[in-house]
């Protein structure tokens, strides 16, 4: 990812995503970055962050 975000659990959360991507899942994109928000209890517009970020990709 070309963009760093800030914020130590936003960049938990994109590191998180990213290992769940390179393991091959098989859950959507969108519903890796629900379950991260609600890991790592990120604000609605840190997951507005991730959503335009990772699906724009697919």
């Amino acid at each position: 990812m070309s963009i760093l975000p800030q914020g130590e659990d936003l960049r938990k959360a994109v590191q998180w995503i990213n290992e769940m991507l390179k393991n091959k899942t098989e859950k959507p994109t969108a519903e890796l970055i629900c379950e991260a928000s609600l890991k790592f209890d990120l604000p609605p517009n840190d997951e507005d962050f991730l959503l335009r970020n990772f699906c724009k990709k697919e």
